[in-house]
This record gives structure tokens, C-alpha cells and sequence, in this order.
């Protein structure tokens, strides 16, 4: 562990951001074993709300500084490919989606898909983690902060619109062939019937 002197108030925003990042890698590893892929989207919506809350906290914040200049070395990347391929199959038919980029810029239509993304931001939440568990509090701020506003927190956003987007058309195509059948039963049992003029 690196000793570092840090302000008791930020010390306890660090730990509220690791248990949030350390809550979604454990959850979304646990996920990817789950063999029902209706109930993982449901979970992957409240996972990944839950971290960009983390994100949305990180990005209010005036720029952390790094104790150092450059950056330490955090150790080896997580292979996390295994747990991609796992997603990727899991998703199947939903994985890929599309989304608009950069909305403020030149908006373009780009797609994606839910596994890459879901691993890449699990990826830079895990390499803040390893710095925030070798008592680099600084750095793994700094990391969190940074990563979030250049990818993980676009890549992560772009993910729930998905997700949302899969949980909407499941509950209100449904609601809507419900309604046309309903409409049909009505029609048909209005038909033969004389309305009577007023």
C-alpha cells in the first residue's frame, strides 16, 4: 500500500465510488453465468444505472489531480474476453444496436454492441480500482474521472439507452398487439349489431 495523506471527506467519496465500481464488476460477472437472457437485461438495466449514478458524481466534481506526473504502473488488465464472449452470446440478437454520436458536434449514426461496450467500460473501472486498492486515492479518482468523461461514461450511456430501449419495445409492442387483438374482439362482436339512430 502507498501511504498517502488524504482529506477525510475525500477519502470517504473514493470509497463510496469503489464500492459502487467494485458492486457493478462483481454483478456483471455474476450476470454473464445467468442463463436466462430476459432476466440479464433487466439486471444489466440496473447495473449499469447504478454505475453511471457513480459517474454522474464523479463528473460534478471540480478535476482531480494525480499524486504524480505520470501515471503508476496499475498491473496487468483483467482479462475480461472471456466474460465478453459470455455476453455476447447471452445477447444474441439484441447486441448490436446503433446510436447517435455525438450530439452536440456533427451527429452521426454509429453502431455498436452491448458486450464490447459492457467490457470496455468494466475494463477502465477496474484499472481505477486497482489504484484505489494500492492506496493511490488520487490517482484512482483522477482515473474514474477522466475515463468516465472521455469514454466509459458515453460508452455506458449509450448501453442503458440500449437496454431501455430492448425493455420499451418489450412491453409496449406487447401492449399494443394486446390492444389490436382487443380491438378485433370488439369489432367482431359489434358486427350484425343495428345501431339505433338518436
Amino acid at each position: 500500500m502507498t501511504d498517502q495523506i488524504v482529506d477525510p471527506q475525500l477519502e470517504e467519496f473514493a470509497q463510496q465510488v469503489s464500492d459502487q465500481v467494485e458492486s457493478f464488476l462483481v454483478a456483471l460477472q455474476a450476470i454473464t453465468r445467468e442463463a436466462d437472457g430476459g432476466r440479464a437485461i433487466s439486471l444489466l438495466l440496473l447495473e449499469v444505472s447504478q454505475v453511471l449514478l457513480a459517474g454522474a458524481r464523479l463528473g460534478v466534481q471540480e478535476d482531480f489531480t494525480p499524486a504524480e506526473e505520470f501515471q503508476p504502473d496499475a498491473g496487468p488488465d483483467p482479462d475480461l474476453d472471456e466474460m465478453r464472449l459470455r455476453l455476447a452470446r447471452m445477447l444474441d440478437g439484441v447486441d448490436m444496436y446503433a446510436e447517435v454520436f455525438d450530439t452536440y458536434g456533427e451527429p452521426e449514426i454509429v453502431t455498436s454492441m452491448l458486450s464490447d461496450d459492457l467490457t470496455s467500460v468494466a475494463s477502465s473501472l477496474a484499472h481505477g480500482l486497482r489504484h484505489y486498492k494500492a492506496g493511490r486515492v488520487d490517482e484512482a479518482l483522477w482515473w474514474w474521472q477522466f475515463s468516465y468523461v472521455s469514454t466509459w461514461g458515453s460508452e455506458a450511456s449509450g448501453v442503458l439507452r440500449a437496454l431501455q430501449s430492448i425493455v420499451t419495445h418489450d412491453r409496449l409492442d406487447t401492449d399494443f398487439e394486446i390492444e389490436q387483438e382487443q380491438v378485433a374482439a370488439a369489432d367482431e362482436m359489434l358486427e350484425g349489431v343495428e345501431l339505433e339512430p338518436r
